[in-house]
């Protein structure tokens, strides 16, 4: 991946357009990271006005985006669904026939969608704007509820900062866990929030801490190794099972089962690319039981086997040897 063009056109957000310009736009070679040719195209150059009150001048139109290797699509006003520039929606045609990746930030999917593109595939946008996106274009399997989807060489993110989790998920992919942890580091944020986490909770966190579940997660966390039913976490919150998967889906945007089921697989991707263990070892420690169900889930949700993402994302050179077996560790008792 060496170049980059983002499209704005008028009414741009410029919170979302900051964020491409953020993730792949600045110099960061004193990090060890490559440089990004770097481009930001409109279909009328010249002054493009953002949609809360000031412009800014695009000296590019959409012919310098015809070779890039990543096409980033910034959000459009409500106006403009349905009835996209046709000059853009051709690039987006062109960009996705040679098999460039293609990247929209929140009602930016709404271009991709009208290029015709993500027919028959699974996307999302802001979840405001989910409906009315599923609506409009039916052939699109819309998924309201996650922060990014990755179809193919297609990226869709959610709203606002989550927009910014998929350029890292992006970078991820192209330069590798180290360079990407070093980018997030830089931005100060988390190198990777997984795709699959809910938009947005649907209670607030409880203020009275001492009903709060953070003490259960964190044991979940420190024990994904062990067998932990819903009934053996309901009564370590010293719940009923009901109550407890009710309070858990309100306060996480996911049930139990789901939300162990991703800390498993992200704690799976992190031995993979920091350690050499084995698939067995990594099974066991994430709590698959097994490294074909390990294969399994981990194709299933990432797209490649456990194995590739090791070759292509591994930043170990010698095993971690500080982590025990987990068929001889004990859990944390309940």
């Amino acid at each position: 991946m060496r170049s980059v063009a983002v499209v704005v056109q008028p009414g741009f957000a410029p919170f979302e357009f900051g964020l491409a310009c953020e993730a792949f736009g600045l110099d960061r070679s004193d990090d060890g990271i490559p440089n990004f040719d770097f481009r930001i195209v409109s279909p009328d150059p010249g002054v493009v006005p953002s949609n809360i009150g000031f412009s800014i001048n695009v000296e590019l139109g959409l012919d310098a985006a015809e070779d890039v290797d990543v096409l980033v699509l910034a959000p459009v006003p409500r106006a403009q669904w349905g009835a996209i520039d046709e000059r853009v929606t051709e690039l987006v045609r062109r960009v996705d026939a040679r098999g460039a990746w293609l990247l929209s930030v929140c009602s930016g999917s709404f271009v991709l969608a009208d290029a015709g593109v993500l027919d028959g595939r699974r996307a999302t946008t802001h979840w405001r704007y989910a409906e009315t996106m599923a609506r409009m274009y039916p052939r699109i399997e819309v998924d309201p509820d996650v922060l990014y989807v990755q179809a193919g060489n297609i990226i869709t993110s959610a709203g606002t900062a989550a927009g910014l989790d998929a350029c890292l998920h992006l970078l991820r992919q192209e330069l590798g866990a180290e360079l990407t942890n070093r980018i997030a580091r830089r931005m100060v944020v988390a190198p990777q929030r997984d795709g699959g986490q809910a938009q947005f909770i649907a209670a607030p966190l409880p203020v009275d801490t001492s009903l709060s579940l953070a003490p259960v997660t964190e044991w979940m966390l420190q024990n994904l190794h062990a067998d932990l039913p819903v009934e053996r976490l309901a009564a370590r919150a010293h719940m009923s099972p009901r109550t407890f998967a009710r309070r858990f889906k309100a306060d996480f945007g996911a049930t139990p089962a789901a939300w162990l089921a991703r800390q498993r697989l992200l704690h799976a991707q992190r031995l993979l690319e920091e350690t050499t263990l084995g698939l067995d070892r990594i099974a066991a420690e994430c709590g698959f039981g097994s490294a074909a169900v390990l294969r399994q889930n981990f194709a299933r949700t990432m797209g490649l086997t456990p194995t590739a993402y090791r070759a292509r994302f591994s930043c170990a050179d010698e095993p971690v040897a500080s982590i025990p077996p987990a068929a001889v560790r004990e859990p944390v008792p309940a």
